[in-house]
């Protein structure tokens, strides 16, 4: 085994590709220009470079590259997108909905706006985490302006039912909003196909850098006003959303763009199967292990696992020293206690506390796999031979763990 861990926490973030560093690197200093300078030829370059990224980030999405708006990430896109579109659509309502196992990037701009006066609907998932599309249907009135769904949760891998509910909102002249990032190049993403409005995208989900991403706007969304500018100062990215662009993060955004579009399918067939080959394994060799999240709507890389009667913290502690995975979402580290999308999808607090996320990507191997299963193996059974819970479980005896 190397001497770092294996990596296994591909939802959190992922490593620059290196075809994608190769291409940024001559922007931080051969081609340092500023896009926004298009009197001299440094500027040209910088420009010309940012919209040949930004063709090969719209190919991805099946956009125009007029619809793109660079950002810094998913995070201000969700923002840009929830806020710039309930701004400018005040006027004709004031009511939003959402899913309550959305990425905190969406439920906290959604929990701000109900601070400020703003009707927010926070629609329940079933076991799987799916919400089904009555449920937004039923939770749609005449002062609705916007629905904001995620296509693949970013704990359980759950892929939502975009198109019809893309359709649903269309049928009611609502925009709708989906928060890509997760899952984009390995899940079929169409924009057009799908009836999404706004959507936003990130780098570093995708073997790109961090610090940049993008929003979908429709062209018939921008020619209405919307999404109202959250940052104003220079009037770049035609005025929704200025400030100086991050070319070299771009041109990377660009090339991970590009590799995905021509990659993500085959990759996602891959590793989907050694996904299925460690789930498969550690359901048959171990007792009491739950797999939360749908089996077969489901991100190709993510594996979700409750193990059953051990103290959650010190299952993750002695794993991370030989497998890099997490308990949950990364933006929601800093928060005690089990995750707010297992509970939401109605999993008791002990499983939710004792739960596993694996994010498989496109360095894991055969042997990673092979490998990770015995350090899971070895170390639930290290675990539970030391747990008293587990010794009157095993005698017959009740348990309240």
């Amino acid at each position: 085994m190397s001497s770092l861990p294996i990596y296994m926490d591909h939802h959190a973030t992922t490593p620059v590709d290196d075809r994608v560093l190769a291409a940024m690197i001559p922007h931080f200093h051969e081609r340092f220009g500023n896009a926004a300078s298009s009197a001299h030829v440094y500027g040209k370059a910088a420009r010309d470079a940012v919209e040949e990224s930004r063709a090969r980030v719209a190919a991805l999405l099946d956009c125009k590259l007029e619809e793109l708006i660079f950002t810094s990430g998913a995070t201000e896109s969700d923002n840009l997108a929830i806020v710039g579109a309930a701004r400018a659509r005040e006027a004709r309502g004031n009511h939003i909905v959402t899913v309550r196992t959305e990425h905190k990037a969406v439920l906290d701009t959604c929990a701000a706006l109900a601070r400020q006066g703003w009707r927010v609907t926070f629609l329940e998932v079933d076991e799987s985490g799916m919400v089904p599309v009555e449920a937004v249907a039923s939770a749609i009135t005449k002062d609705t302006v916007l629905v904001s769904v995620m296509l693949a949760n970013n704990e359980v891998g759950v892929l939502q039912d975009i198109a019809a509910i893309g359709a649903l909102a269309h049928e009611h002249d609502i925009l709708f909003h989906c928060d890509a990032a997760q899952g984009l190049g390995y899940v079929p993403f169409s924009v057009r196909d799908l009836d999404v409005d706004l959507a936003s995208v990130s780098a570093h989900k995708m073997y790109g850098p961090k610090g940049v991403g993008a929003l979908y706007v429709r062209e018939v969304v921008q020619t209405r006003g919307i999404p109202a500018p959250q940052i104003t100062g220079g009037g770049h990215e035609r005025g929704f959303r200025s400030g100086t662009l991050n070319v070299p993060g771009i041109v990377g955004f660009g090339a991970a763009a590009q590799i995905m579009k021509e990659e993500g399918k085959t990759e996602a067939r891959r590793i989907a199967s050694l996904r299925d080959a460690l789930r498969d394994r550690l359901l048959d060799e171990l007792e009491e292990v739950r797999l939360n999240g749908a089996a077969n709507r489901c991100h190709p890389g993510n594996l979700n696992l409750s193990f059953g009667y051990l103290d959650g913290a010190r299952l993750l502690l002695e794993l991370c020293e030989h497998v890099a995975v997490s308990s949950g979402a990364a933006c929601s580290s800093a928060e005690s206690g089990p995750s707010y999308v297992l509970e939401a999808m109605g999993v008791p607090k002990e499983w939710a506390a004792a739960s596993v996320r694996f994010g498989l990507g496109r360095s894991t191997t055969e042997e990673e796999i092979a490998t990770v299963g015995d350090v899971v193996i070895d170390t639930v059974h290290g675990l539970r031979e030391r747990s008293p819970l587990w010794k009157r479980r095993s005698e017959g005896k009740p348990v309240d763990w």
